[in-house]
């Protein structure tokens, strides 16, 4: 049966869709101004992680060989952990607010041209392009899938990324909102007891995050966008200076899978109300790539077409 399983996954990545792809948009891509491009990939059917590389055989080639790929599951062993305060990190709160787009694949908010940075310790400078959102989170916590996970991404002048990721818990699923079924609040409180195991200790819900989902609402269709109400970014860059960071080197989790990212997953965890990740589900879906093999060993879906 094994066996089975595995050449129809063989087949399925080979097969080429109906529709014509000449090469996925990412969330690196420049924008032309005022426009939104939809991405073309998704997360589930035939434009699924398992058949990223069919989308765009060439450009997308990592998906499916690359053996430094993420998502992973962050236990000891699978990166090295460094205090938040190690790397320079620096953004401006954004009173103005920012551009917040629907890609299709996820929301983002725009951050290219507002001052963000990351400095590393070789001196290597990495500019904020923009944070977009998963649910649920695409890294798991030690055998443990968070309800949401936010990625800061950041690019450096010579097309070097890094990204920051932090999970997003729910504040109180005893407060969930009228309209919220008993078995989705028996769920929450599943994610309750698991993060408790693993001494999360929740907080207020964040600023940041209320503020920026309150417009979710506006752009509920792909290629649609609006602006957020005032940034407090500072909330954002002292929780992660007084955290630590799980470090590795992976890849982009959406095509075309680039490796050589520099990830850096925080201990930290940032928390929303529970009208407020409702609101934020309802537009996002379903919306994460499945977690990786440890990183350096073979790619799953190599492994499987061996099988």
């Amino acid at each position: 049966m094994a066996s089975s399983i595995a050449r129809l996954l063989l087949l399925a990545a080979s097969a080429t869709p109906a529709l014509s792809f000449c090469g996925a948009h990412t969330h690196l891509d420049r924008r032309q101004e005022g426009t939104v491009e939809v991405n073309e990939f998704g997360y589930t059917g035939t434009i699924g992680p398992l058949l990223w590389t069919s989308l765009d055989p060439e450009f997308n080639s990592a998906c499916s060989e690359g053996m430094r790929q993420s998502p992973i599951d962050m236990v000891a062993g699978h990166f090295n952990m460094m205090p938040g305060d190690s790397i320079g990190l620096t953004i401006p709160d954004v009173p103005e607010g920012a551009k917040f787009e629907n890609l299709g694949t996820t929301v983002e908010v725009v951050m290219a041209g507002l001052g963000g940075g990351l400095t590393m310790s070789d001196g290597t400078v990495y500019n904020l392009s923009q944070f977009h959102f998963h649910h649920p989170s695409e890294h798991i916590d030690n055998g443990v899938s968070m309800p949401m996970e936010m990625h800061m991404v950041f690019q450096s002048e010579a097309n070097e990324v890094a990204v920051i990721g932090m999970y997003i818990d729910i504040e109180d699923p005893a407060a969930a909102p009228s309209g919220v079924s008993r078995s989705y609040t028996r769920c929450l409180d599943a994610n309750t007891k698991l993060a408790t195991r693993n001494q999360l200790h929740r907080r207020a819900p964040s600023s940041l995050l209320e503020t920026v989902f309150a417009s979710v609402g506006e752009i509920a269709e792909p290629g649609s966008l609006t602006r957020t109400g005032p940034l407090v970014m500072s909330e954002v860059v002292d929780a992660l200076m007084a955290g630590n960071f799980q470090a590795y080197s992976g890849s982009l989790t959406t095509p075309p899978c680039t490796e050589e990212v520099s990830w850096f997953v925080s201990t930290q965890k940032l928390v929303i109300s529970a009208s407020t990740f409702m609101n934020a589900r309802s537009v996002l879906g379903y919306n994460s790539r499945y977690p990786q093999n440890t990183p350096g060993e073979p790619n799953l879906l190599a492994l499987a077409a061996q099988s």
